[in-house]
């Protein structure tokens, strides 16, 4: 229930119900009769609606006025015979404030979720941000009008349209789980999905390398001078042709290779996972062999690895100038780099996705080895897989 007042901030009531969305009549502003107990609730429903009139009432005829907002809580708490069911502050005892619950939401389901340093990283940032737009508000003024605030106030930070969406995800699976525990009663996360240009997942921005451009980093002899790029391009190379994230093949031991499969347990999903090794993979382990450790490959910091695949790519000719679209906004930019600008340890994965797709291989197997949790995820590569088909075939036109 929603009270406001004149040239002040309405004030929300918690009633403690939950509903299906489908069973509330707008126009009515009362529960439809398919929903369970939906006497109960419009029976209380009329029963505020009346506390809230007689204290408007009492106002106007003793004092000529309306109720400040304290006034009116004070006196509607004693109308309807109940503690406060308001929060004025999160100092209120008993509520807890919104970034007290994300701080929660971080402790509890980051160590339920195994997440990893840059996960418990990046939910510290999106709380810093979300409870910064909330500018003192608290789960009971949560609705999609705070939420388009908040959308509003990361893109005014500069933020690109792809980073804000991530980030409004986030903040939905916090709402979600602050809506469990019982400290959020409302439904804005699930009805606020803002539609922000370029987010589709099929307009999704995929950097790979073509089977041409593999083979020509393959076959690139590294300088002696170089010789830090060859364990690189070691890893590089059996990413492409395994799927394997830098997080897991940085942790991956000799152990977990049985003859030519491994098992992986993946560090972004915790889930257990069986490749099967092709001819170019196994014979970089088998590089790899004879070094002492258990770990099956060198594998150096994430940081250095990209620093060191921009230069292996631009000493191996990876020039093919690469198009980078991207929104703020409303507003679209194009930028142009060398394709060997753009290398980082994740390219590895797309590349293996979109060669698979070339080959042939159905989409149903390439997930079983990416861990991808359906087809839905593999859109954006099949587009791209669709788009290089047709230019192939306009080859015959050459003829």
């Amino acid at each position: 229930m929603r009270i406001t007042l004149k040239s002040k901030r309405p004030i929300d009531i918690s009633m403690g119900h939950r509903i299906n969305i489908e069973n509330w009549d707008t126009e009515r502003q009362r529960v439809n009769s398919a929903e369970r107990k939906a006497n109960d609730i419009n029976g209380e429903i009329e029963k505020w609606k009346s506390s809230a009139n007689e204290v408007f009432i009492r106002y106007g005829v003793l004092e000529h006025r309306e109720p400040s907002p304290d006034e009116f809580k004070q006196l509607f708490n004693d109308e309807i015979g109940r503690k406060l069911v308001f929060e004025e502050s999160n100092e209120i005892q008993g509520i807890i404030s919104v970034e007290s619950a994300f701080d929660e939401y971080i402790n509890s389901v980051g160590v339920q979720n195994s997440w990893s340093p840059s996960s418990y990283k990046k939910n510290e940032t999106v709380k810093k941000h979300f409870v910064s737009s909330l500018n003192g508000k608290s789960f009971l003024h949560i609705d999609t009008d705070v939420l388009h605030e908040f959308i509003q106030y990361l893109l005014k930070k500069g933020l690109r349209n792809t980073t804000v969406a991530k980030d409004y995800q986030f903040v939905r699976w916090f709402l979600s789980w602050a809506r469990r525990k019982g400290y959020y009663n409302g439904r804005a996360d699930e009805d606020f999905r803002p539609r922000l240009k370029g987010t589709d997942g099929n307009q999704k921005e995929i950097i790979y390398l073509s089977l041409d451009e593999l083979k020509q980093l393959e076959s690139f002899q590294i300088p002696v001078t170089k010789k830090h790029l060859y364990h690189v391009r070691d890893v590089f190379l059996f990413c492409c042709y395994t799927s394997l994230r830098y997080s897991d093949v940085k942790k991956l031991n000799k152990s977990d290779i049985q003859g030519n499969k491994f098992r992986v347990v993946t560090q972004k999903t915790a889930d257990a996972i069986i490749i099967d090794l092709n001819k170019k993979a196994i014979d970089i382990l088998d590089r790899y062999k004879g070094v002492k450790g258990r770990l099956a490959l060198p594998v150096i910091s994430n940081q250095k690895y990209n620093q060191y695949l921009k230069e292996l790519g631009r000493l191996a000719g990876l020039n093919t100038e690469t198009q980078v679209v991207y929104y703020k906004g409303g507003r679209r930019y194009d930028e142009y780099y060398p394709k060997y600008e753009l290398l980082t340890s994740h390219v590895a994965r797309r590349t293996f996705v979109v060669t698979a797709l070339q080959l042939g291989i159905p989409v149903e197997v390439i997930i079983r080895w990416t861990g991808h949790s359906n087809y839905d995820a593999l859109k954006p590569y099949v587009a791209i897989v669709d788009t290089l088909k047709r230019s192939e075939m306009d080859k015959f036109d050459q003829l």
